[in-house]
């Protein structure tokens, strides 16, 4: 069994300042190692139902806060931005048999995590379908797209409710609660065995009950948070400014918009 992991560190257990997020700081360091044990618990859930082979990415920042010498032996790690439109999801193919998520968080303009943004803080939002997105909808439609089923989630409770919206069979594991600019989380052990708990549940069995479906045409609404970047991006083929923040985009592949938000 092939598994794909995409990791971020905004829904880790514990996290709730930006300055704990960044790769040189300090009182980073923390946050990092528990990005990375949060992933080794995930990797160590799939070693249980039977993965033979898994492949993490580094998806946050940089793409460097996770520490490979600390993951199970039979786990790739791809370390840095490909600089291709899966982003967060880069590698992932049709040759994958499920797909974990590990440390995602709330979307733009939520307020679930008091560091809620999606893809970077450039976004009010981006709605799809009318619908307020986070990065994790946006990465598993893109699991969709290559027909892989989505298999687990961990992160804030906001998120997690999301993602069983999205497929009642998810399994999800909140570690946090926003309030504000301030968050409550579960134990850091807790989470760990939470996590290496759930995913194990989550790959055993018959992985199809995962699959989503795709919506059959996507409406892209993007507001920005400066103006003069919604008419740059009404540049972008396809792309429609229709008020002085905000961008429309219709299409019936999901790649296009994935293309487009990658241009952007």
């Amino acid at each position: 069994m092939k598994i794909y992991l995409s990791a971020d560190i905004e829904g880790t257990c514990g996290i709730v300042d930006w300055n704990e997020t960044e790769l040189e700081s300090s009182v980073g360091k923390y946050h990092k190692e528990q990005m990375t044990k949060e992933v080794n618990a995930a990797c160590l859930g799939a070693n249980f139902a039977n993965a033979t082979n898994i492949l993490v990415k580094d998806a946050h920042d940089s793409a460097r806060s996770i520490n490979p010498l600390s993951l199970p032996e039979n786990v790739s790690i791809l370390r840095g931005w490909t600089k291709d439109p899966l982003v967060m999801m880069a590698g992932l193919d049709k040759s994958f048999d499920a797909c974990v998520f590990v440390g995602y968080h709330s979307g733009s303009s939520q307020n679930g995590n008091p560091l809620s943004h999606t893809i970077h803080c450039d976004y009010d939002y981006i709605k799809i379908n009318g619908n307020i997105v986070s990065e994790f909808t946006i990465n598993s439609y893109t699991a969709a797209y290559f027909k892989i089923p989505i298999a687990f989630v961990s992160g804030d409770e906001m998120l997690c409710n999301e993602a069983k919206k999205i497929n009642p069979n998810i399994i999800a594991v909140p570690v946090s609660k926003g309030i504000g600019n301030a968050s409550v989380s579960i134990h850091p052990n807790l989470a760990l065995s939470k996590i290496k708990e759930g995913v194990k549940n989550s790959l055993t069995g018959d992985l199809s009950r995962h699959m989503i479906k795709l919506p059959e045409k996507f409406e892209i609404e993007i507001k920005f948070r400066q103006h003069y970047k919604a008419y740059k991006s009404s540049f972008y083929p396809g792309v429609k400014q229709i008020n002085s923040q905000t961008i429309q985009f219709k299409t019936d592949d999901y790649y296009e918009f994935l293309r487009m938000l990658f241009f952007l």
